[in-house]
């Protein structure tokens, strides 16, 4: 597969699908926790988890409750145990840039980038999702359905994040819109098609899929 169909694709998708319009969330703070809250977890549960979290969604406030009544209030995402020592974690650098999300836009990319992978419980692609949905920065996130799906288009992608992080960023144009809707895009087409096991027989790509053509 050439690397100028990782644009091609985009296109297609974008065209088969529409615009997805992530990350879901009424404010930069929300989609914030809810890039924490979603590891391993389904976004289901994440929503049960924000909508009891809906009366305190605001830094300060989550900041300074309880641990015990923010596990509380989170268990629905599972693991909330370890999430509420990530969301405290994360709280607690977020509160050195005075819980301004204004701060943040001011930062460089990757500096802004590389305090988030310091957070004990913070990784690549949650700092990424951060930077991107949050914060509104151009970064490409990579995640499983990333990795699944272009594999099967036969595009031989390293094993580190960022190796095909940097694939995706020279492939396609830099800009906050792409990388929010291609991302959303993958995501939505793994579900519908590209899944564990692949409807590929009812796939829109299948005439440029190395899975199906080789099968």
């Amino acid at each position: 597969m050439d690397n100028n169909l990782i644009e091609q694709i985009y296109h297609q998708l974008l065209n088969y699908y529409g615009p997805q319009s992530w990350w879901p969330g009424d404010t930069p703070f929300e989609i914030m926790l809810g890039a924490i809250l979603t590891q391993n977890t389904s976004w289901q549960n994440v929503e049960r988890a924000i909508d009891n979290l809906r009366p305190y969604l605001e830094p300060e406030k989550i900041y300074d409750m309880q641990d015990a009544q923010l596990s509380k209030l989170i268990k629905p995402s599972g693991f909330y145990n370890v999430k509420t020592k990530r969301i405290k974690n994360f709280l607690e650098w977020f509160k050195h840039k005075n819980f301004s999300i204004e701060e943040l836009k001011k930062m460089d990319v990757q500096r802004l980038r590389q305090e988030l992978l310091l957070i004990n419980g913070i990784g690549r692609e949650t700092a990424d999702s951060i930077i991107l949905y949050a914060i509104e920065k151009p970064i490409f996130v990579i995640d499983a359905y990333t990795r699944r799906m272009f594999n099967r288009f036969g595009l031989s992608l390293p094993k580190e994040y960022d190796l095909i992080q940097d694939l995706f960023q020279k492939n396609i144009n830099k800009d906050v819109y792409v990388f929010n809707e291609y991302h959303a895009l993958i995501v939505k087409h793994s579900k519908d098609f590209c899944r564990a096991k692949p409807l590929c027989d009812e796939c829109f790509l299948n005439s440029i899929c190395n899975f199906y053509i080789l099968r």
